[in-house]
């Protein structure tokens, strides 16, 4: 195969930019960045603090980090999803780190499986809004994909304060009940824990896996505690009773392990998992694995310190596929997107990416060459795109999208060449894929490219967002200038002027608050992306995602619909 090439780069490819100084002012860009994700990824996993951590410890329990660290292999990663879930939400009642549960995948005598760990420090576990959705895109991604699930269950229950926002509804607490029974059927493993509280309507998720352990002395499951008995129907029970290990191992049969402590629980989930029978698979393409070209710290030198500069996102692909494994797919057509198949860490991969490079279109016989702005999907660009997905479809390749996108092509010139129904065409295909998707968006995802480039609306597998990205509906500027005109024009119907200042500092305004929620803090607090990853383990997240979909054995037939020539 051909290996990564560019005949008039930004800068030659693994160059170190030493002469002008530009790759070192890029890598100290990015690493502020780096060093800023560093520190918010810390203070999210104190969870609640120091005070609820020793709480928990006097109880005689681990916290929830500590018991995903005993579970997984030893030596081996916790890749963590959704760790900023919640950030800056609920801060009126003191916040909710990580949405007080601990996602993300793990190895158990080497079998990738998705564990769930709520983390009794931040709130006794209670569920939160932001808690259900966090805990419904874990479940998600285990129907999907048919990974086996493990629950360490701690929870107070729904934070009743908030209760309208989180029970009634088709993707509120409820649903997760549903799910359980979804995966049960498909025959995907769940095995769950009862490791504290389990109260109310959460006592099914346990119950509803194939099998529930309970820790003895700390580890409680019923549908109404004590004081709600008392009220309900006059009795006097205690916790024990009601619903504690011995009561449920040896009484009611309702659990299957009755465990003296979390260490020894832990250890016998780790024996179940490592007991599990073999699972079919999809059999996705995959050959021995080839380092990258180029390191993959290099990626934090190549990517631009300024929202303005260009750059050649072949340089990126240099550092996260296999060296050699690049073959480029109408490589001088549509050339403000990349298209082409590669190897990353051996898996086969078909790869649309933005390219931000300013490049020249060919054009008829007799009329000058056309300069096309790199990050904009034009009409050949979108075409080039569906054709190659639809390529991806039929050969049962995963695809890879990688977004640095300002949007698709606007002006007299592009609608009248059709770049709605060139645009249409490509969304179409991306929403009707079969094959597993997945999605990083590196800078700029805006408006419907992050939807043509499969954003979080088109059931990417995964989707992750470098410290760089930035998703809205438009960039910061245009949407500032458009919002002050709003307000401008509003505040003339009311007869009243704004001076040249107090619409310059309206604009501030506006363009900071707007620019706050573009940030992929924003975005992954509200699960928009699943989590905020370090450049450089861009590869070792899509190779994990990609075995990850191999647990699935069923692909559906591709049927595009109707796409309108």
């Amino acid at each position: 195969m051909a290996e990564i090439q560019t005949e008039d780069p930004v800068f030659p490819l693994g160059s170190p930019l030493s002469e002008n100084g530009t790759y070192e002012a890029r890598k100290a860009y990015f690493g502020r960045l780096m060093e800023d994700l560093k520190a918010r990824a810390a203070e999210v996993r104190r969870g609640g603090g120091e005070k609820y951590i020793e709480r928990e410890h006097a109880r005689g329990k681990l916290t929830a980090r500590e018991r995903v660290a005993a579970l997984i292999d030893e030596g081996s990663d916790f890749m963590e999803l959704g760790l900023f879930a919640g950030r800056g939400m609920y801060e009126d009642v003191g916040g909710c780190p990580a949405a007080g549960t601990i996602m993300g995948f793990g190895r158990i005598h080497e079998r990738l499986c998705l564990i769930l760990a709520n983390d009794a420090t931040v709130k006794a576990g209670a569920w939160f809004p932001i808690t259900a959705k966090k805990n419904l895109r874990a479940q998600e991604i285990a129907l999907e994909n048919r990974v086996p699930i493990i629950y360490l269950v701690d929870s107070a229950g729904v934070y009743l304060p908030m209760q309208d926002e989180i029970f009634p509804d088709k993707e509120h607490f409820g649903r997760i009940f549903r799910n359980n029974a979804r995966l049960s059927s498909l025959g995907v493993p769940q095995i769950a824990a009862i490791m504290g509280s389990c109260v109310a309507g959460g006592a099914y998720l346990p119950i509803m896996s194939d099998e529930a352990l309970i820790v003895d002395g700390t580890g409680s499951v019923f549908l109404a505690g004590p004081f709600l008995v008392k009220a309900a129907i006059g009795e006097e029970t205690d916790k024990e009773s009601l619903g504690g290990a011995a009561t449920h191992s040896e009484i009611s049969g309702v659990t299957d392990y009755k465990m003296p402590d979390d260490e020894t629980c832990l250890a016998t989930i780790r024996d179940l998992v490592s007991k599990l029978g073999p699972q079919d698979r999809a059999g996705f393409d995959r050959v021995e694995s080839v380092a990258p070209m180029y390191e993959a710290e290099g990626l934090y030198g190549v990517m631009p310190d300024t929202r303005d500069q260009p750059y050649d996102m072949r340089e990126v692909l240099a550092r996260i596929v296999d060296a050699g494994s690049w073959t480029e797919y109408k490589a001088g057509y549509g050339q403000t997107l990349l298209t082409g198949y590669a190897r990353i860490d051996g898996w086969s991969i078909g790869v649309v990416a933005s390219q931000r490079q300013v490049v020249r279109a060919e054009s008829p016989k007799g009329k000058s060459p056309e300069m096309q702005v790199g990050g904009v999907i034009y009409s050949d660009s979108a075409n080039k795109a569906t054709r190659f997905i639809m390529n991806c479809n039929q050969k049962r390749i995963p695809l890879l999208f990688i977004q640095d996108v300002t949007g698709f092509m606007v002006g007299t010139r592009a609608e009248q060449g059709g770049i709605i129904k060139d645009g249409a065409k490509l969304v179409n295909v991306v929403a009707n894929s079969v094959v597993p998707k997945f999605t990083v968006i590196v800078g700029n995802s805006f408006g419907a490219g992050n939807y043509a480039l499969c954003g979080k609306a088109y059931d990417p597998r995964l989707i992750f967002a470098w410290p760089s990205a930035q998703i809205a509906v438009m960039g910061g500027s245009q949407a500032a200038k458009t919002l002050l005109q709003i307000q401008i024009s509003k505040l003339k119907k009311q007869g009243m002027e704004l001076s040249e200042d107090d619409q310059n500092a309206m604009l501030r305004e506006i363009k900071a608050r707007y620019e706050e929620q573009m940030s992929p803090y924003y975005a992954a607090a509200r699960l928009w992306v699943d989590e905020i990853i370090d450049p450089v383990t861009t590869r070792q997240w899509i190779s994990t995602g990609i075995e990850l979909a191999d647990h699935n054995p069923e692909i559906p037939r591709f049927n595009p619909g109707v796409i309108q020539t």
